[in-house]
């Protein structure tokens, strides 16, 4: 069956550009390649944003990490501070794959950008991304004074991958109790590794991000097959038993994406557990539409979760 007539008619050009992943163990290093091109070749918007690299110390026996750091030029306040995690299905991508969006994400709302560059699995399976994410969260947490950041006000979030390192951070955050995370910003989260064992959605995942691409992550990720009993909530962070505790979030997904209903069913289950959640669904988009930045979808995912992020951090 094709979803083909689902599609947002100004999404259709994206589908010839960005046909499915054809991806796997033997065909990784030529995606990355290709992900890591892509991003190099992406124009540089004109914004009043400073970017700095800085490597900082890894968790215990683990190497360090590198950053990106966005600040807002002008006079420094106590600004709000966002942890990004790029995306990737955990298995490829680079902070400088998201440098466009977060440079206009911090002319536009004057937070401070910290953007994680962690370990990619097959190499570094869980727990390694997630430790160098929580590793950045406690720097920026600890630097928060040198960076005019408000530690009260500091908020974690992603793409795909990176809104499911997001969730699993916040999980870490809570459980651990040694950092305090004031919002998620979880953006077509990849959460749950038993959406490839499931009874599949007949309109979904046939566009970018496919069923034979989201096995491969997960099992990269937990370096075993997905689906099976005993997976960490740290890892996949649907497999939580509770989620009560956990800082307001915001989940945004396209109808046609595969991550539909573990992304529905994770807001169902904040709200459930009394957490704050605020929940889209854009009609006719696959996973990664927003790419096609022109498109009035496209437009309506951007304006929604900036404000959401921005009330959040207000």
């Amino acid at each position: 069956m094709t979803t083909r007539h689902l599609v947002d008619p100004e999404l259709l050009p994206m589908l010839d550009m960005f046909p499915a992943f054809q991806i796997a163990s033997e065909t990784l290093p030529a995606v990355r390649a290709g992900v890591d091109q892509m991003s190099k070749a992406a124009p540089i918007p004109d914004a009043p944003v400073d970017v700095a690299e800085r490597r900082i110390a890894g968790s215990e026996g683990a190497p360090d990490i590198r950053l990106l750091i966005y600040t807002p030029r002008g006079a420094a306040s106590r600004r709000a501070g966002f942890l990004h995690i790029h995306g990737g299905g955990y298995v490829m991508g680079t902070p400088e794959m998201s440098d466009a969006r977060n440079r206009l994400l911090v002319a536009d709302i004057g937070c401070v950008i910290v953007s994680v560059d962690y370990r990619l699995s097959p190499e570094t399976p869980h727990p390694g991304p997630v430790e160098d994410c929580y590793a950045a969260l406690k720097w920026l947490h600890a630097n928060a004074a040198s960076l005019d950041v408000d530690p009260a006000r500091i908020a974690v979030g992603g793409e795909s991958a990176g809104g499911g390192l997001a969730a699993a951070l916040a999980l870490l955050a809570r459980d651990r109790g040694e950092v305090p995370v004031a919002f998620q910003l979880l953006i077509y989260p990849m959460l749950d590794d038993r959406t490839v064992a499931a009874d599949p959605h007949p309109y979904t995942g046939e566009y970018v991000w496919t069923p034979a691409a989201n096995l491969f992550g997960w099992a990269a990720l937990l370096g075993h097959e997905p689906g099976i009993d005993g997976v960490s909530p740290y890892a996949a962070a649907a497999r939580a038993d509770s989620l009560a505790g956990l800082p307001p979030a915001y989940i945004s997904v396209g109808a046609l994406d595969l991550f539909l209903d573990e992304n529905l069913d994770y807001a169902r289950r904040l709200a459930r557990d009394g957490v704050p959640v605020e929940m889209h669904v854009y009609p006719g988009a696959f996973h990664g539409f927003d790419m096609m930045a022109g498109a009035g979808v496209s437009r309506a995912f951007g304006r929604d979760y900036r404000e959401a992020l921005r009330r959040a951090l207000a």
